[in-house]
């Protein structure tokens, strides 16, 4: 019985320490370019990315069209995804800025509220999206990171996870039309 119990504690412990061990937005305060996500977000972009599974495999690959506006502390992202299966998504986002770096978001297929943090380049968001798959329903968890590169460029990678188990990754990039 004392085995069992200092067996899990040990896993308790090494669980908890690993969800302390990733990177915290406060490691990219000083990191250049300076993003500002409302002035970023705001026009026309591209993007194009792939889900990879647990394994690292690409299971789609995907493109997205995103019409961003916004009006003062609102704002819209509306997002036209095309899967390499044919199938088409949509998804609108509507953001608020709530000051000191601190963003909160829904859209109809997000759980609850999201909640984003910007500093220096970076932006941490953090939600849960409802995803059809097989003809059920999965609430699964996203921590999506992203980086700007320069005015144009921004990188997103977002890890999926369920009930703590992670089920795979999206790496996508946003590229900026011009004016």
């Amino acid at each position: 019985m004392r085995r069992r119990l200092l067996l899990t504690a040990g896993i308790a412990s090494a669980a908890t320490l690993a969800g302390c061990a990733g990177p915290r937005i406060a490691q990219y305060a000083a990191e250049k370019p300076v993003l500002d996500l409302r002035s970023y977000f705001n026009g026309t972009l591209d993007a194009y990315g792939v889900f990879t599974d647990r394994s690292g495999a690409v299971v789609k690959r995907f493109t997205v069209v995103m019409r961003c506006s916004w009006n003062g502390n609102d704002g819209v992202l509306d997002e036209d995804f095309v899967y390499s299966d044919g199938t088409r998504q949509k998804r609108i986002w509507r953001m608020k800025y709530l000051g000191n770096g601190q963003f909160s978001g829904t859209a109809d297929d997000v759980v609850g509220e999201a909640r984003g943090e910007q500093q220096g380049n970076a932006f941490r968001w953090g939600y849960t999206l409802r995803l059809p798959v097989d003809g059920r329903t999965w609430d699964v968890q996203f921590d999506d990171w992203m980086y700007l590169m320069d005015e144009r460029v921004m990188l997103n990678k977002a890890e999926m996870s369920k009930f703590g188990i992670r089920l795979g990754e999206v790496t996508l990039s946003f590229v900026k039309r011009a004016p």
